[in-house]
């Protein structure tokens, strides 16, 4: 985590060198009160490659672990989730998701939601933003 002198009441935030620069005014991570969060994660490798004509099982596997990247930089895991929130552009990929998530997860199991929406940004298929205790 960045910087020496942290005020407590303020949350700790971080890019994480394994992740592309963030796209907008946002941080990758935000710590605060012994959570971890994770902003909505899209399918771009750390080299800033944007998998938008990737298959969708590319890109959500690209996506979680970007996700992984994030937690492991501040100090948690995957075994640590509290909630995970999964955004896909086409419902029908819900079954694919959620084996790819399932080998990805283990036996952690998470809240969770999955949200079939319209369109993603790039046209990318899928974004996952996640809490996790720290």
């Amino acid at each position: 985590m960045a910087g020496s002198q942290h005020d407590p009441r303020l949350p700790q935030t971080d890019n994480p060198a394994a992740l592309a620069k963030p796209g907008g005014h946002y941080s990758h991570v935000a710590i605060a009160n012994g959570f971890v969060f994770v902003s909505g994660q899209l399918p771009i490798s750390a080299q800033g490659d944007k998998l938008a004509d990737a298959s969708f099982e590319v890109q959500a596997e690209q996506v979680l672990a970007n996700v992984q990247a994030a937690l492991e930089s501040a100090g948690s895991s995957i075994a640590q989730l509290v909630q995970v929130r999964v955004y896909i552009v086409d419902v029908e990929h819900w079954m694919s998701f959620n084996q790819i998530y399932a080998r990805w997860a283990g036996e952690a199991r998470p809240a969770r939601a999955v949200v079939p929406v319209p369109q993603l940004h790039y046209g990318f298929k899928i974004e996952v933003e996640a809490t996790a205790l720290v």
